[in-house]
């Protein structure tokens, strides 16, 4: 029997102030060190709490890493669950770092200011390294006026948290896939956000993760389906790809921000255009996570 719309608004409206709670402990913690907290506390208890995902990131780094010691890897599984940790603070805390621009670095910086203010329409596409969410601050400082695909919060309340925090980041909004948002279907939301780049927009997602309706793409020498709508909506409406990493720096909250332009082949055949524009893609994610693996999200899926 289903839940009376009464007991799951009440439901919806308790996790809202218990998460509220959390977050007010969180936020009167000085930033350094809740971080600091809080990536002891994932490394600790996410083996446990999670051993699957435990699990997942070794098989993973196997994958690619094949030629390291397991002892290497299992370093690498432990820093990226404190790096997570270091995340999950930083997300309560998102509105004062995008405050303080002395905390990022944009690299190479003389690319970016020379292409900053002449962006048209653009596809920012970056991966699940470093704080993630800040691979699109570049525009937002710039004035570019972005927006972002994010995996909408069942929970209303909640959800409309989580925008409100990230307006500075994403000025022109979020556009949500799932169930909850104001583009809550995804078919319609591939509209949308197709239009809004079309419309001279600039758009922001992450395609580093297994998607069940994606085009195998090889990534680390094995085939992963992978999300093509960005690929799909650059090469349609003729906007530039720049692909975005958030590098952290040692275990600070500052990072260094890399740009790369992914220029967009469009020749007879649309399809080898989209296909050559992933592999692309994911050469270049593949080779920024060689440089720093311990960032990268290895504990969510990737191959099927």
């Amino acid at each position: 029997m289903s839940s009376s719309p009464r007991l799951t608004d009440l439901q919806f409206r308790l996790e809202y102030y218990a998460l509220r709670a959390v977050i007010a402990v969180v936020r009167s913690i000085p930033l350094e060190t809740a971080t600091a907290i809080s990536a002891k506390t994932w490394s600790t208890l996410a083996p446990i709490i999670n051993p699957k995902r435990h699990q997942r990131a070794l098989e993973n780094l196997k994958i690619a890493f094949p030629e390291k010691p397991e002892a290497e890897l299992n370093v690498i599984r432990r820093k990226h669950w404190e790096n997570l940790g270091r995340v999950m603070a930083e997300t309560m805390q998102i509105d004062r770092i995008t405050a303080d621009p002395s905390r990022m670095t944009i690299k190479p910086a003389a690319m970016f200011d020379r292409y900053k203010h002449k962006l048209g329409s653009a596809v920012g596409i970056s991966l699940h390294m470093g704080n993630w969410e800040l691979a699109i601050w570049p525009l937002a400082y710039s004035g570019a006026n972005p927006a972002a695909i994010y995996r909408s919060v069942t929970n209303p309340y909640v959800d409309q948290y989580l925008r409100d925090q990230r307006k500075d980041l994403y000025p022109a909004g979020l556009f949500g896939r799932g169930k909850v948002g104001d583009h809550g279907d995804d078919r319609k939301t591939a509209r949308v956000i197709t239009d809004f780049v079309r419309r001279g927009g600039r758009l922001g997602m992450v395609c580093d993760l297994y998607d069940r309706t994606g085009i195998p793409i090889e990534f680390f020498g094995k085939p992963a389906k992978t999300q093509a709508i960005g690929a799909m909506i650059a090469r349609r409406v003729g906007a530039r790809i720049w692909l975005s990493r958030c590098k952290r720096i040692g275990t600070s909250s500052r990072f260094e921000i890399e740009l790369r332009e992914l220029r967009v082949p469009r020749s007879a055949n649309q399809s080898v255009d989209i296909q050559w524009v992933m592999i692309e893609m994911q050469k270049q994610f593949e080779e920024w996570i060689r440089e720093a693996p311990e960032q990268w999200m290895w504990s969510n899926r990737r191959w099927s």
